[in-house]
């Protein structure tokens, strides 16, 4: 490629609606422009970095014996009825009709037309184990697209799906598929992408992991132990809370007089004492037939996670009004779950269950409730892990102090189970001739993201230092031309050594532009080839090009004769590196792939109690 050729601007001046580095970088090095909020264009350079983020995809994809095929963006609603998504997923999933007044949508994600597919082909024991993949545009009606490609409503996606006829072979896959992400990270060279264990969401299913790429621009919350293997989502993480007044004798209830003290903090300043003292209660909309309200208990030096919360539920949760809170009995300010068990659905969160003394809301006016004991007080009381982990709670595994990290989600992989298979009667004759529901993986790549989030890791402050395997181009030779004007034999050695150079299966781009020096060299390094030849008046007297390594800054010089064997050595050794890094990736422990379809009896029982049918809020 010449530059001289390449349709593109890049520019000194960051965008002014930007804020991550990515971000800006794309567009200053043209990679890719904003056409409307959370859809772009993507330029040539941009183009060919996900090309080879396919490729690498495509070769790990193929060597776990996924079959490529092309699934449709547009789609009939009965095939996302049959799944029930048509009506759970919300504004993001955009309905159409098309000309026949049929309804259709735009597939923000595969799972039904996957299952629709397999279900015609897949018909006896013997077409199983298989899984098909695809790179394919999806459209998600986003309502906060943000940080360039990292957030967006359009994108394209590389979705694998796996179907097997039993748990074990489902385990073994994932496995494998997890290991292919790992090594598919260290190729793109993000080794430090770490799997996390995660919510599975609108998915569904029983175990997921999320790929994170740790810095300080991403938009989710990792907590992870400095001292083992623990990592995992904020919506899922664990920890050990430690017991803060278990060692207190038993007192006996005591009101006392809080006027105007409404919550923990002004609690806590007007008694001297520590939030840890204090249980505060929530409350969420009724989501049951009765109509009462849900009240979650917690220590008042712990928040809630709503994510752990909806596990429970089945649903949401909403904040109730003051209105559902008073219908309770409670009074808002002064509230609690403690005596009126009976007129809404109390959680208790495991915080409280060893803390003695505790002081909860008397339910009244300027008074609260003093040395309150779960195990005496409240003996039936449906206790449940709703608690938000944070910094410097203890490893549930080692005990250590929990870190909160920044992440951005490259990938993510989930076992799903029945869950789209029996809703949409995909069968097949098992060995005995009896009929049976096949289970069901999948794994997702964002293609773009993982552009966006390499560069967000690998840059300066000049621009995108690319990993020689994602890179739009491997080398750029860069041409000065003399002051005079006159002397061709610039561009003719510069010529010479491209043309070696792609003959040699290296992709190469040439700044044959008339343009200064500090331009070029700008331009080169915004860009972020890995590789740049510098051909010059002066070094050529001499019979030398000099080269820079774009990532470490390293310069040197080789003779002409010699450019095509050194930058074909470079390149293979900076690919040998990659490869090594993804040879030497770590398999996921068993203990998070095998770790879950059991039941829960304490949510299936809280659950019967809520009863099946749900109100609408």
């Amino acid at each position: 490629m010449k530059m001289s050729h390449m349709l593109g601007r890049r520019t000194k001046q960051d965008p002014s609606d930007a804020k991550l580095k990515s971000h800006k970088l794309l567009i200053r090095g043209g990679y890719i422009r904003p056409v409307s909020n959370g859809i772009y264009s993507i330029l040539f350079p941009g183009q060919k970095v996900l090309k080879n983020i396919e490729r690498i995809v495509r070769e790990e994809m193929n060597d776990i014996e996924g079959q490529e095929v092309e699934m449709p963006l547009v789609q009939p609603k009965e095939l996302w009825e049959e799944s029930g998504r048509y009506q759970s997923i919300n504004d993001e999933l955009v309905r159409l009709k098309d000309r026949n007044d049929h309804d259709m949508v735009l597939a923000m994600t595969h799972e039904e037309a996957a299952v629709a597919l397999a279900r015609t082909e897949a018909v006896s024991y013997k077409d199983y184990p298989f899984m098909i993949y695809q790179f394919a545009k999806k459209f998600r009606d986003e309502a906060r697209p943000r940080g360039g490609l990292i957030r967006v409503r359009e994108f394209t996606m590389k979705d694998a799906y796996s179907f097997h006829t039993n748990q074990k072979d489902l385990e073994d896959y994932y496995a494998k598929c997890a290991k292919a992400y790992s090594r598919i990270f260290a190729k793109a060279g993000v080794p430090e992408v770490v799997a996390i264990k995660s919510d599975s969401g609108m998915m569904g299913g029983n175990v997921s992991h999320e790929y994170m790429l740790l810095t300080e621009g991403g938009e989710d919350t990792i907590i992870t132990c400095p001292d083992c293997d623990y990592k995992a989502n904020k919506e899922v993480a664990v920890s050990e809370i430690p017991v803060e007044n278990g060692q207190d004798i038993d007192k006996p209830l005591q009101k006392i007089h809080t006027p105007n003290a409404q919550s923990i903090e002004e609690l806590s300043e007007m008694l001297n004492l520590p939030k840890s003292r204090f249980l505060k209660t929530i409350f969420y909309k009724p989501i049951s037939e009765d109509g009462k309200p849900i009240a979650v208990m917690i220590r008042g030096d712990i928040e809630v996670n709503e994510n752990k919360l909806a596990k429970i539920l089945g649903v949401s949760p909403e904040f109730a009004n003051d209105e559902m809170i008073e219908n309770s009995g409670a009074v808002v300010g002064f509230a609690s779950g403690f005596g009126i068990e009976d007129k809404c659905h109390v959680i208790v969160d495991k915080s409280v269950q060893n803390e003695k003394n505790l002081i909860t809301g008397a339910n009244e006016k300027d008074y609260h409730i003093a040395n309150f004991n779960l195990n005496r007080d409240m003996p039936n009381a449906n206790i449940f892990d709703v608690a938000s982990v944070k910094e410097g709670d203890r490893c549930v595994n080692c005990g250590s102090e929990l870190k909160i990290n920044r992440g951005i989600e490259v990938g993510n992989i989930f076992q799903l189970g029945e869950k789209y298979t029996s809703k949409m009667n995909m069968r097949y004759i098992d060995e005995n001739g009896k009929q049976q529901t096949p289970i069901m993986g999948c794994y997702g790549i964002g293609i773009g993201r993982l552009m966006a989030s390499v560069a967000e890791v690998r840059n300066d402050e000049k621009g995108i230092i690319w990993p020689v395997s994602l890179a739009p181009w491997k080398m750029s030779i860069i041409s000065l031309s003399p002051k005079n004007g006159n002397d061709t034999s610039i561009d003719d050695n510069a010529k010479k050594i491209y043309t070696s150079l792609r003959a040699n299966g290296l992709d190469v781009i040439w700044d044959d532009r008339k343009a200064s020096a500090g331009e070029k060299f700008a331009d080169a390094d915004l860009l972020g080839i890995p590789m740049q030849f510098v051909v010059s008046p002066r070094n050529l007297e001499k019979g030398l090009i000099e080269w820079k390594e774009r990532a470490t800054g390293n310069k040197g010089f080789v003779s002409i004769d010699e450019v095509t064997q050194f930058a074909t050595q470079w390149f293979s050794t900076e690919m040998d590196k990659l490869n090594a890094n993804a040879d030497n990736v770590k398999p996921l422990p068993q203990a998070e792939i095998s770790n879950a379809p059991k039941a829960d009896n304490k949510i299936g029982i809280f659950r019967q109690i809520l009863n099946s049918k749900r109100q609408n809020f």
